[in-house]
């Protein structure tokens, strides 16, 4: 599996039994603490795995660095990260550091999977119904953070909900069996649904009351604060969203807003929905929310509902 849908990351069979995983992402700071954002850069890494359904073997970092500033804030960086990486059982071997004018960090990672129970971002079929397992609005929190004008309540929420690990959501599916998976990062929730629905020749519907927010950010956008990066996101999605009438600019921001280290959003036939319900729950997933559907209309199109 390469890169012709624009899938979570490359699978390659070495033999009948295993495939690898092979996936990278790093990002600049998104938080304060050099501790959580090398948390949340790991978890976010790593996602790239389960969304595959596969399981997390090694990793490299991948550091860029300012040479004048202390080094200890690196360290507490790269601490972090370890964490994530121990937490999810994955053992960083190594890595490599650039000078830069911008602190970044991440990880390359292979992973673990059997060949054939793999799950695309291109399997998605009409009758699915479309499960998230983490609510989305980390975007818009962490953008009022850099204003400085996040309660810190709404940011540890934000901390919290970005540094899980999707391992929950990675197990459920493969209890259960799914058709279709992607994870929810800087494209937003609609963003990566239009590559699951142009990937596999379907349609979708999404229900924004539906749709689980963490506290705080429906207040934010009330202010007008969104990155950058999610008003883009609402732009690339116009040529396929039909929008309900009912829904208001902060509502399409919302649903587009571009998140780090975001949940799985997860294809599954209907007759199974319940059951990836339960098992997301009894994993441990952040939250199971049944969010939508994929039809049968015209194809790479999604419906955007109040």
């Amino acid at each position: 599996m390469g890169a012709e849908t624009g899938d979570d990351a490359a699978v390659y069979r070495l033999n009948d039994e295993t495939a690898l995983i092979v996936t990278v992402d790093f990002f600049p700071p998104i938080t304060d603490d050099p501790y959580e954002f090398g948390a949340i850069a790991a978890a976010n890494s790593l996602s790239d795995v389960y969304a595959m359904g596969g399981k997390p073997l090694i990793a490299l970092n991948v550091v860029g660095f300012p040479a004048s500033l202390d080094k200890e804030i690196l360290g507490r960086t790269l601490q972090g990260g370890y964490a994530k990486a121990a937490e999810a059982e994955c053992l960083i071997v190594g890595g490599h550091t650039v000078d830069d004018p911008e602190p970044k960090y991440g990880l390359s990672v292979i992973g673990l999977v059997e060949p054939g129970k793999q799950v695309s971002n291109a399997g998605a079929k009409p009758g699915d119904v479309l499960i998230l397992s983490k609510p989305i609005g980390t975007g818009i929190i962490t953008t009022a953070g850099k204003q400085g004008v996040v309660d810190p309540d709404v940011m540890a929420g934000a901390v919290q909900t970005m540094a899980a690990l999707n391992r929950p959501a990675a197990q459920a599916m493969q209890r259960v069996g799914v058709n279709s998976a992607t994870d929810i990062t800087g494209f937003g929730l609609l963003g990566h649904l239009k590559s699951m629905v142009k990937g596999s020749g379907v349609a979708a519907e999404i229900n924004l009351g539906a749709v689980p927010v963490l506290p705080g950010v429906r207040d934010l956008l009330e202010n007008g604060i969104a990155p950058g990066g999610t008003h883009r996101n609402v732009s690339s999605v116009n040529d396929v969203v039909s929008w309900d009438d009912g829904l208001t600019d902060e509502d399409r921001l919302l649903l587009c807003d571009a998140q780090t280290s975001g949940g799985l959003l997860i294809s599954v036939p209907a007759d199974r929905a319940g059951q990836l319900v339960d098992a997301l729950r009894e994993e441990g997933a952040p939250c199971a929310a049944v969010v939508g559907r994929i039809t049968d209309g015209p194809a790479g199109s999604i419906k955007a509902n109040k």
